[in-house]
């Protein structure tokens, strides 16, 4: 999926702190560490390596064709759903990010229509899924595991169809893996690489010179990272050659675990919900996430929000889903941060006023 990217604001922090890195979050960097020798073979059998995950899923919707409408959670990226809406008729279903997993009666699905399931910030499990799977099989479900495409519920779904942006979780460019756990046909990406990628992975070189103290400005790298991100979006072509090289050689098992272990560190200290996917903080209201967003990026530390709900625009017409994402920032703490960088966002959020009654 195409989630949102934090916004790098500010001047270029000339100041290394104790970690020896001058900022924490945003963009992935390129880190030859990430690769090890033989790969985890976590990579389904039968596969097609999409520039993006929204692309792999508007080519599914033109395979299938479907008569009917998807049904999309409440909590969602809501650009990837207006995308999504220009191919099919969508409709919504309540699924929030508190532990309570999809609200099954506004789930009104029938025959020849299609189901989006998210395995929101990781932490929902493939169980009850499974369960609505198998007493509506004249539904077709498409799972998204964005947040964690390594869970145990990704590696052994029944879904008909699934789906992984993977760049929002190892550090790669670009890449949307879609697969089917029941072994039905794929459609192929069309065209050519996405220029998109090829910048956005120049921004990842440059970011790796700036963060090794190379005379880099930092201006340039996010102008290449943003232009990426732009031209990137929604891409339905193939995966760049960068990332389909790289992605079997990845310590992706390894690069997951080390998030994992990072968001339950910084949770001992810090009212926050670890994770697979980072670690969320609900602040008490929007103002008072606002101001604590610009108090990380006032430290060096990028946050992004996802997903915010315009309701002047396309939005899921759940009123608690968009007062959740107006409340809501997800902190950095994936595998590139140390314990000395955990302890640093656990310091500067229990310093900030907003941090007191969130939860």
């Amino acid at each position: 999926m195409t989630y949102a990217v934090p916004h790098e604001t500010g001047p270029l922090d000339t100041g290394r702190p104790d970690t020896g890195r001058p900022e924490i979050g945003s963009e992935f960097h390129w880190d030859p560490a990430a690769l090890t020798a033989g790969g985890d073979d976590w990579l389904p059998p039968v596969s097609e390596l999409f520039a993006t995950g929204c692309g792999a899923l508007t080519a599914l919707l033109r395979h299938l064709r479907p008569r009917g409408r998807l049904h999309i959670p409440s909590y969602f990226c809501m650009g990837v759903a207006e995308a999504l809406s220009a191919e099919i008729p969508i409709a919504w279903y309540r699924h929030l990010p508190d532990e309570g997993g999809p609200r099954w009666e506004t789930l009104r699905a029938g025959p020849g229509d299609l189901v989006l399931a998210q395995n929101l910030f990781g932490r929902d499990h493939g169980e009850p899924w499974n369960a609505w799977i198998a007493a509506h099989p004249a539904v077709t479900v498409v799972e998204d595991h964005s947040h964690d495409p390594l869970s145990g519920w990704a590696r052994n779904s029944r879904a008909a169809f699934a789906v992984a942006s993977l760049r929002k979780t190892l550090p790669v460019p670009d890449g949307g893996l879609l697969w089917s756990p029941r072994g039905e046909g794929l459609p192929r990406p069309a065209g050519g690489e996405s220029e998109g990628a090829h910048l956005k992975l120049a921004g990842m070189l440059l970011k790796s010179a700036w963060l090794d103290g190379r005379p880099v400005a930092k201006d340039d790298f996010r102008a290449l990272q943003q232009r990426g991100e732009h031209t990137l979006l929604g891409n339905a072509g193939p995966a760049s050659a960068f990332t389909a090289a790289v992605l079997p050689l990845l310590d992706a098992a390894g690069l997951r675990q080390r998030g994992i272990d990072n968001a339950r560190a910084l949770a001992a200290e810090v009212p926050v919900t670890a994770g697979p996917f980072r670690a969320q903080l609900v602040c008490a209201d929007q103002k008072r996430r606002d101001g604590l967003l610009r108090h990380l990026t006032g430290h060096g530390i990028y946050a992004p929000v996802h997903w915010r709900q315009d309701r002047g625009g396309v939005w899921s017409g759940d009123d608690e889903a968009a007062d959740l994402a107006g409340r809501m920032l997800t902190v950095p703490v994936d595998h590139r941060c140390s314990a000395a960088d955990v302890r640093r966002i656990a310091a500067v959020l229990l310093a900030a006023p907003e941090t007191a009654g969130a939860g």
